[in-house]
């Protein structure tokens, strides 16, 4: 049997704003690519949460998803996830209450514990120089309570929000994140786009860990990856300089507007970087219809994934749409 055939396909969106882009026409491609895709048949369109990162447009991440679903008709859409140590766990309940009101039976919850940008940002978000990431089982058990019927005695409720179903997802790019996603019986989502190494690791603890729960009999695995599909193999290496520029600067802690590729990437790294970056990018897939189909096999063996979600990081707007494109082919 094709170990594609029950696989679901979904995207992570971050809002790559591009050299020569803008914020507006980023956001503009955003809901275009939501409506692309739901026309091939994904499930789910998320967007992710980052702060003060000059390509990415996404840090007002519930404002975007709002924005998403009405320009859309049945894809599900979400967060990639909110950084719940950033917010009250009274505030995500609001706003996601709303959005589940707004488009009923179309709204995912995802939660991170990481804060989404650099430390100097996360005080000013958090007001505080103490990162409260060690807080976070304790928020999301708050959150999910404040999704339960509200009853007579309590005194603070989500409206709306009390009562709602919101399904809940946690993220992770580590082990932590995937034991409290089995302890508490959620579905967990690897983040293999950034954080490959612990992949095999993180999904074997939340599977043997799992616990069912009134949102989830068994466990659910979802498998972000970067891909980039073209109609060659030439063609889908090239556009993938894109996404290596941007992990090399991630090495360098340098800022810059997504650029477009190169031919080669020889002159612009050293050995040790160029290193760096294929480590990091080590579960990113680039090629054609065959190849993507092939690793795509490959990663779904390996991790008995249920569900990938495709993150690209493609400069060209028409062609991160054929890649989209491509992908839903190579899927079947």
């Amino acid at each position: 049997m094709n170990s594609l055939a029950k696989l679901h396909l979904s995207a992570l969106d971050l809002a790559p704003i591009t050299e020569g882009g803008s914020i507006a026409q980023t956001l503009s491609h955003s809901v275009e690519l939501a409506q692309h895709v739901e026309a091939l048949g994904f499930k789910r369109y998320w967007v992710a949460e980052h702060h003060n990162i000059l390509d990415i447009a996404s840090a007002a991440t519930a404002v975007i998803i709002g924005h998403i679903a009405a320009h859309t008709k049945s894809i599900r859409v979400g967060s990639g996830g909110i950084m719940l140590p950033n917010h009250p766990p009274l505030v995500v309940a609001e706003q996601f209450g709303t959005l589940e009101t707004l488009y009923p039976g179309r709204i995912d919850l995802g939660l991170g514990r990481a804060p989404g940008t650099d430390p100097e940002t996360m005080r000013a978000l958090r007001r505080s120089a103490v990162s409260e990431e060690s807080e976070f089982p304790v928020q999301v058990a708050e959150l999910q309570s404040l999704f339960l019927p509200a009853s007579q005695q309590q005194s603070v409720r989500a409206i709306p929000g009390a009562g709602i179903n919101v399904p809940l997802w946690l993220l992770g790019s580590g082990t932590f994140t995937a034991q409290l996603a089995g302890y508490m019986g959620l579905p967990f989502v690897y983040a293999a786009h950034f954080s490959p190494r612990a992949l095999d690791q993180a999904l074997s603890l939340y599977r043997s860990i799992f616990r069912p729960s009134p949102q989830l009999k068994e466990p659910y695995v979802a498998v972000c990856v970067n891909i980039v599909a073209a109609d060659t193999n030439a063609e889908a290496a090239f556009l993938a300089t894109t996404e290596q520029q941007k992990f090399l600067g991630l090495v360098r802690g340098t800022r810059f507007l997504l650029p477009p590729p190169v031919v080669t990437m020889d002159d612009m790294w050293s050995t040790f970087e160029r290193a760096q970056v294929m480590s990091m990018l080590s579960a990113s897939i680039a090629g054609d219809v065959d190849e993507v189909r092939t690793r795509l096999a490959s990663v779904v063996e390996r991790t008995g994934a249920d569900e990938i979600m495709v993150n690209s990081w493609i400069h060209d707007h028409a062609a991160r749409l054929r890649s989209y494109e491509l992908i839903a082919q190579a899927k079947g």
